[in-house]
């Protein structure tokens, strides 16, 4: 699904030279419904660093593709992103964010499939603003491997420690920031070495990633050019720690796989009222089947955030 409407791009530089970017056409995007809906770890509402730039507008800054940048989104149909320039903006983060998609039809087939005021249709009109990041799928495995049996607030602060012990460093006019650590440096750390980052039994499954990750360097390859989606879980599976809701989520968030469907006891405790009681290895899809993981994003958005459209 390609969106037909194309993106306008206008860049800048803030006062202390730093590249920015407004974009219009990326309708529907909204940027706290796209980082605060457990896809990802590293961004948070920030203070920002070029107020000019963004106004009164909720910013959201964050490393991503070994990158630093805020962004906020003064409406569904702007973006506007410190830290990149045009040429960066068409090679990394017009993809990073999926703007190539249109989220817009999904919603509508969303609510013709399934009629307007179905609990499906209003999810996904409630979570219109959420996009699926198209995020670096080593980062991601080793992420959701660390998000087992774990909440977001701990999640974030493991990660952060990791980064900050182990990542390169990212400047961003006069701050520091840190990459997610590449394999071999969290390979050649050793298990007690990334346990420093506090994560407990996580720990010796991030080192049994990143040892396959750095001796079978085709790996991550061969799960991205698997023929089809048991093949890319199987391979994903072969790793200690990785069982069904980990590799859902890896294939999901980092490797562009959308009929990934992830599934822990929140999700199966309350998909069946959106569909008609039926379990999730049992829901009929249709034409939305390619697009099952941008779903049950809106389902958790809307149970989360909404209150799964109960009146209080």
């Amino acid at each position: 699904m390609n969106t037909t409407k194309p993106l306008s791009v206008r860049g800048g530089k803030t006062y202390e030279g730093i590249p920015f970017l407004r974009v219009s056409g990326v309708y529907p995007f909204d940027a706290g419904q796209t980082f605060l809906c457990g896809q990802c770890f590293r961004f948070d509402a920030v203070k920002p660093s070029s107020a000019e730039i963004f106004g009164t507008d909720e910013v959201y800054g964050g490393v991503a593709l070994g990158k630093y940048i805020e962004v906020s989104s003064p409406d569904l149909d702007t973006v506007v992103i410190c830290g990149a320039d045009e040429e960066e903006f068409s090679e990394i983060w017009e993809p990073y964010f999926g703007f190539d998609m249109d989220y817009g039809e999904i919603i509508e087939k969303t609510a013709r499939r399934w009629g307007e005021g179905s609990r499906i249709a209003k999810a996904a009109d409630a979570g219109r603003g959420i996009r699926i990041l198209r995020q670096d799928p080593w980062e991601t495995l080793c992420s959701f491997i660390i998000s087992q049996n774990n909440n977001i607030p701990r999640i974030k602060g493991i990660i952060d420690r990791l980064c900050r012990e182990f990542g390169a460093p990212v400047r961003y006019g006069e701050r520091t920031e840190y990459a997610f650590p590449t394999p071999r440096v969290l390979y050649e750390a050793d298990s007690d070495g990334i346990g420093h980052a506090r994560m407990g039994f996580r720990a010796k499954y991030v080192f049994d990633a990143a040892e396959r990750v750095t001796f079978d360097r085709e790996f991550l390859d061969g799960v991205a050019s698997a023929p089809d989606y048991m093949e890319a879980d199987g391979m994903l599976r072969t790793i200690k720690g990785v069982g069904p809701k980990v590799s859902a989520c890896t294939l999901l968030f980092g490797f562009s796989r959308y009929e990934a469907f992830p599934v822990d006891v929140w999700i199966k405790r309350t998909v069946g009222k959106y569909f008609n009681g039926d379990m999730p290895e049992k829901i009929d899809f249709g034409e939305l089947a390619p697009y099952a993981g941008i779903l049950q994003q809106y389902i958790f958005n809307y149970e989360r955030n909404c209150g799964g459209g109960e009146k209080k």
